[in-house]
């Protein structure tokens, strides 16, 4: 997390996001889902943002490509990738930039392939439109690529539709499409939500496997600790679309200071024990865009034991040590 109000400086090994808010247009008005949210991603790093529903995780993601829908937009901020600030990038150059380096991953692959199409065309149609390629000499390297991700019987896939195949197996060949032309950013949001507790596993080994050998920059969006601590090497806690804290796994996983990340740990572990394998609920409810609109301070304060006066003031400031920073009059105690 940074002072939204600091300027960053481009650096071209990094994704530098600075002071990002967006907002949704809705009956009741332009509602704020993100509010200066400020991270850095390294080349070789996997990043993952985690929180409930409406966190405002997946708006962080998608507003960073450009690729709200039409009732979102961007209030504020700076998007580095490569030097460049994506934010004022004009469409067709940003158009390229996802194709070419910047990939996305979503989380429901059924919805994203088009169904009348095989696998095999769609997995090779990045290289036909951003390298100019036709099918014929695109379609080796698609089965290549499907072969990478650990897919058998590639020729049988390759011409099968969406439909025919498993969501284990779309996935896979999700991850195919957004690795075929060489991205050094990939943004996969949710990519095992979908899938049951056998194929998470394999899905996951398959992202850091993809992640490790080509050296990228991974942001991993996600709503389970446990999940996203298996594989990233940073974590970054929304709240109410504002950034709760933020700092390696390991930090986040047995010494998080913020009072929520620490209720997302005990859901996590109470899950575990009644092996529901899905997350529990944090006690009360996430708060309502319009009431954290109306309302200064801590929209996590409703749902807060350790809740103090200044909490309902304002949002906190950052505060922390080295690169495990918090945002919270009143931290957990260390365990």
């Amino acid at each position: 997390m940074h002072d939204a109000r600091v300027a960053v400086t481009p650096s071209a090994d990094a994704i530098q996001v600075n002071g990002l808010s967006v907002a949704y247009q809705s009956k009741a008005g332009w509602l704020q889902a993100v509010r200066e949210v400020s991270f850095d991603l390294k080349s070789g790093e996997i990043l993952a943002i985690v929180g409930e529903t409406g966190s405002g995780k997946s708006s962080t993601a998608a507003a960073m490509i450009r690729m709200l829908p039409s009732n979102g937009r961007v209030l504020a901020g700076q998007v580095f990738f490569e030097g460049r600030n994506l934010l004022e990038l004009p469409d067709r150059q940003m158009r390229r930039l996802r194709g070419e380096s910047i990939a996305y991953v979503p989380q429901q692959p059924t919805s994203a392939f088009n169904p009348t199409m095989t696998v095999g065309r769609q997995v090779a149609e990045p290289l036909v439109i951003h390298r100019g390629l036709k099918y014929k000499e695109a379609a080796p390297e698609a089965a290549r690529r499907l072969t990478e991700m650990g897919i058998r019987e590639v020729a049988r896939v390759m011409r099968s539709y969406p439909h025919e195949l498993s969501g284990g197996m779309l996935q896979r060949a999700m991850i195919a499409t957004a690795m075929i032309c060489e991205p050094s950013l990939i943004i996969a949001d949710e990519p095992t939500s979908a899938l049951d507790v056998t194929i998470q596993r394999q899905i996951l080994k398959l992202i850091k496997d993809v992640q490790r050998t080509y050296r990228l920059a991974l942001l991993l969006i996600s709503h389970d600790l446990k999940v996203v601590s298996q594989i990233a090497d940073r974590i970054l806690v929304l709240y109410g679309g504002r950034a709760a804290e933020i700092g390696p796994t390991e930090a986040i996983m047995n010494r998080a200071r913020h009072p929520y990340t620490r209720g997302l740990l005990r859901s996590t572990m109470a899950a575990e024990v009644e092996h529901k394998g899905k997350l529990a609920s944090l006690a009360g409810y996430p708060p309502n865009p319009i009431e954290v609109d109306r309302e200064p301070g801590c929209p996590f304060r409703p749902r807060c034991s350790r809740a103090v006066d200044d909490c309902a003031v304002a949002f906190p400031g950052e505060t922390g040590d080295r690169d495990h920073h918090w945002a919270c009059y009143n931290p957990e105690p260390l365990p």
